[in-house]
């Protein structure tokens, strides 16, 4: 049997039990595509192998592209389709968990200062745009898919709301903001509609000519302002601040701000995995990176936890 053939009935058994599988789909099609159009019993191992080393160095996407095929074989040898699986035995250990980067409230107000280079017709986003962009990322904590998918409809300005449809866990869900971000968006918002439709369907983020801003558009020019900012990572790890490290970065800093307030911050962690749009807490507390702000407010906690008289 050809190995597409086995492919789709595997993706469409695993969607027919409730699953959503679309990442699953898209690696086995990857896969698919590397081996060429050929039965599922000629593969070779070393192509196998090939498929998941990639061009890079071994990064966790080597482990999850194993995960899956792993579980695709098994489906295929339960069937017949496979007598026995390609993949190879010897599994390198997995890298380092990927520690993202907080930004400091100093480093924010220098992207934010940065969006002025974005003032040259030659840059898709205008700086205005590029401003608004990183606010609503910090001060709503959204991922940037979300924030991009966003139309002027889904943006409520008198009731301080954003609706945010079909996230990353096929979930819509509300996102309620401040007051100061609210007169952010009302600004950007004006500033929009000068010279770009006013249809409700419209998408809130557009370029220079009135397109749905691209999440590479995006990046790369947060990339721009990162440089030109000299917001850089100094502590060895591959890869350099991202525009994603913008919720990771709002996350930190709503537990920073709890633990001054004096806050329980158990029962609002929960809260915050609401918020951001989570399914499991556990999902929230990969955020909480310890920053020496968050150390330092976690230790002052527990050190007048422990300090306090115990009543007998």
């Amino acid at each position: 049997m050809k190995l597409g053939d086995v492919v789709s009935q595997y993706v469409s058994y695993k969607q027919s039990m409730g699953m959503c599988f679309h990442t699953e789909a898209r690696t086995l099609k990857s896969f698919c595509r590397a081996m060429g159009d050929i039965v599922l019993a000629e593969i070779d191992p070393s192509c196998v192998l090939a498929y998941l080393a990639g061009t890079g160095p071994v990064t966790r996407f080597w482990h999850r592209k194993h995960e899956i095929l792993r579980g695709f074989y098994r489906f295929a040898m339960g069937r017949g389709y496979a007598a026995h699986s390609p993949l190879p035995r010897l599994v390198p250990k997995a890298p380092p968990a990927f520690i993202p980067y907080v930004f400091s409230r100093e480093e924010l107000r220098r992207l934010l200062d940065a969006t002025t280079i974005c003032a040259s017709p030659r840059n898709r986003l205008a700086p205005h745009t590029c401003r608004m962009l990183i606010l609503l990322l910090y001060g709503a904590g959204l991922r940037i898919s979300e924030a991009l998918r966003l139309t002027r409809a889904e943006v409520d300005l008198s009731a301080g709301l954003l609706t945010i449809r079909e996230s990353k866990f096929y979930k819509t869900r509300y996102v309620p903001v401040g007051a100061d971000l609210v007169h952010s968006l009302a600004a950007y918002s004006g500033q929009r509609t000068i010279t770009h439709p006013l249809d409700p369907a419209s998408p809130f983020f557009v370029s220079r000519c009135g397109t749905a801003v691209s999440r590479q558009t995006a990046e790369n020019a947060f990339c721009r302002l990162r440089v030109h900012a000299g917001v850089l990572r100094r502590d060895g790890a591959r890869y350099q601040p991202r525009l994603h490290d913008l919720r990771h970065t709002f996350a930190v800093h709503r537990l920073v701000s709890w633990y001054r307030q004096g806050a329980d911050v158990h029962r609002l962690l929960p809260q915050l995995a609401t918020y951001l749009g989570h399914v499991h807490i556990a999902a929230t507390q990969r955020y909480l990176s310890f920053t020496p702000d968050l150390m330092q407010e976690a230790s002052q906690r527990f050190e007048r936890y422990a300090c306090e008289p115990r009543h007998a």
